[in-house]
């Protein structure tokens, strides 16, 4: 037998590298069977920086690793300035890191970001993060059992482990829980929802159609990034005019209205929160792409599907503690109920966030998966 070929990392130049950079996952977790493929439409829109406006002011590298003229492996780096300066940090970030069982190939990819971030003035690196906490982040280290939603990664178990050899370790960890949808409204939130609803003047505003959000979706963007900036959330990094609205064209097209919920005082948009039902059943068998007729396959997984996912919720900092979150979620259970689901996934709950995680627990929630994104000093 020949001497083993050496791994060879390329940066993406051209249309044929890009394409190989976004369908090789595919390949990897070919007989991976919870592993959702994303939608292509979109991997070819978010890894375009004449598209995807988070490029104009982050730096970004895409890498392929080659043994002989086989890709074996993808990574991007990113460094995102606004995050830096808003937390006074010299940070990178690894993402999309996907690649066969070979720490050679691990290596070899995460070695070149580093070696990248270096050369850029960076001091530590952190991943799997995107451009910002709106993309996939942190690998899956229980529930490997779950099938993925389409807002997180599916890695397979050996990943984390192929990190650590490369001397990186935890940074911060990630809850989902999995709650019941229960028959009927717990009484300990009906007193708090009724409680809400008296104290403040509260409207709190659903929806039936696409056409009625779309006046809203701007006011709760930014509400988001008030929010998401003030709180200081582990990774966010604000989002300009542009960004929201690439934003909104991403999710609008497969946002049900019934599973949006606003809350407004005295005009102004103070809380949100956004569902979604799971639709990775149709995903999966249009295999990722919309057309000829893989968005009729998605749209009748989403309309048969028993588990509603949360994606995102804010309220605004002056009037949290005053039961919004119950007031929203009492309306949400209730649209949850009417439309048959049977389960509602949190999505990411982080480790240190203990209001929110006693939350979830007291409606009955269950941890059954958990995410950790790494670090690394440089």
């Amino acid at each position: 037998m020949g001497e083993k070929r050496k791994i060879d990392i390329r940066e993406v130049k051209d249309h044929k590298d890009l394409k190989e950079f976004i369908f090789l996952p595919e390949k990897i977790h070919r007989d991976h069977q919870n592993w959702v493929p994303p939608i292509y439409f979109d991997e070819w829109k978010y890894f375009n920086p004449k598209k995807n406006k988070a490029f104009a002011y982050c730096e970004a590298i895409l890498l392929l690793a080659f043994r002989g003229k086989e890709v074996l492996g993808r990574v991007m780096g990113i460094i995102n300035p606004r995050y830096n300066e808003q937390r006074k940090e010299k940070t990178a970030r690894f993402g999309y890191l996907e690649a066969w069982e070979d720490q050679e190939v691990i290596h070899g990819l995460l070695n070149a970001v580093e070696n990248w971030a270096r050369q850029k003035g960076m001091t530590r690196i952190i991943g799997p993060y995107g451009f910002s906490d709106q993309d996939p982040e942190g690998f899956l280290i229980e529930g490997f059992e779950q099938r993925a939603t389409i807002a997180t990664y599916y890695n397979f178990e050996w990943m984390p482990g192929l990190v650590e050899k490369e001397g990186y370790s935890k940074d911060v960890d990630y809850f989902v829980y999995k709650l019941d949808v229960p028959e009927k409204i717990p009484d300990f939130y009906k007193k708090i929802y009724e409680r809400a609803k008296k104290r403040g003047n509260f409207e709190v505003f659903e929806f039936r159609k696409k056409k009625e959000l779309k006046p809203w979706i701007k006011p709760v963007l930014e509400l988001l990034n008030e929010c998401y900036t003030e709180s200081n959330i582990y990774g966010y990094a604000p989002l300009d005019e542009k960004e929201m609205d690439d934003l909104a064209k991403r999710y609008l097209p497969v946002i049900d209205p019934r599973f949006v919920k606003v809350v407004k005082k005295e005009g102004e948009v103070v809380a949100f929160i956004i569902g979604m039902p799971d639709m990775t059943e149709g995903i999966k068998k249009a295999r990722g792409r919309l057309f000829p007729l893989g968005f009729l396959k998605i749209l009748r997984a989403a309309k048969k599907t028993k588990q509603l996912d949360l994606l995102l919720g804010a309220i605004k900092e002056k009037y949290r503690g005053l039961g919004l979150d119950v007031l929203m979620g009492v309306r949400m259970i209730s649209s949850a109920q009417e439309a048959g689901f049977k389960l509602m996934d949190t999505h990411h709950e982080m480790e240190a966030n203990v209001k929110v995680r006693a939350e979830m627990e007291r409606m009955g929630g269950k941890i059954y998966k958990r995410f950790r994104v790494f670090q690394k000093n440089l």
